[in-house]
């Protein structure tokens, strides 16, 4: 049996055409949307709306980590502009392209950034989304758990920890603990080229020491300090930021 793991998609939808290439099935670990690219800041929602001069200036003070003043401009900047309707229709062109290519089967959860009311809408026939959920692939159970936790860049689709450790408690047993984000464990969470640390669970690091799953995979940290550790008897795992690698991580068994 042969499974692709994908994370932090952020617009790719040319390389998740092909990410399930040669796989029994594709694992999508969340945030699809891309609303600004900190490599390229012409890409994304943000730049599409307000130009790559204020990408430039909104990258540069969440970087220096001067969250107010960015929250200020970007204020400035959405004042006299209907935000939910521009952020909706920007999203659905979006995932319009990226749900159209997922393959079958596909088993996805939600990012920090995506938006899960607008999934119904666009997965397909083969394309199954779970949340606190669990489903058999190839006789290994997989328990997914989507969303991330509160964090200054207040993401469309941060929980609060209780409803994260809730989600995370429903899944029981399980052979692999898919999550977008990372247990808490400062290797595992500190991004090498934003030099921050980026928000991981306790209740995923519980997890772990309590079911022992096989695998915990997850996505997140775009350029984590180890992408790899082994917890007990798991095997930790970043599989990658697939916006800029469009390389799958290969699960086989």
């Amino acid at each position: 049996m042969r499974v692709h793991v994908v994370s932090d998609v952020h617009g790719n939808a040319e390389g998740l055409a092909r990410a399930g290439d040669g796989a029994d099935a594709l694992v999508c670990l969340g945030d699809l949307v891309l609303f600004l690219d900190y490599a390229d800041h012409s890409r994304g929602i943000f730049p599409e709306l307000f130009g790559v001069e204020a990408a430039d200036r909104i990258v540069e003070l969440r970087t220096a980590r001067r969250y107010d003043e960015a929250r200020e401009l970007s204020r400035a900047l959405w004042a006299g502009v209907d935000r939910a309707s521009a952020v909706d229709q920007a999203v659905r062109k979006q995932y319009a392209e990226l749900f159209a290519a997922f393959p079958t089967p596909t088993y996805a959860t939600y990012g920090n950034v995506d938006v899960p009311p607008l999934w119904p809408e666009y997965a397909h026939d083969g394309v199954t989304v779970l949340d606190g959920e669990r489903v058999e692939i190839g006789g290994l159970v997989f328990g997914f758990v989507g969303g991330g936790l509160p964090s200054p860049l207040r993401g469309p689709y941060e929980v609060d920890h209780e409803t994260y450790a809730a989600k995370i408690a429903a899944l029981g047993e399980v052979d692999v603990l898919c999550s977008h984000i990372p247990p808490d464990v400062p290797e595992l969470c500190y991004d090498t080229v934003a030099r921050r640390f980026e928000r991981g669970s306790a209740a995923l690091l519980d997890a772990i020491h309590a079911v022992r799953p096989r695998y915990a995979l997850f996505g997140h940290v775009h350029q984590p300090l180890a992408r790899r550790m082994r917890i007990g008897a798991t095997e930790c795992v970043n599989v990658g930021h697939f916006a800029s690698t469009s390389a799958p991580w290969v699960l086989e068994w």
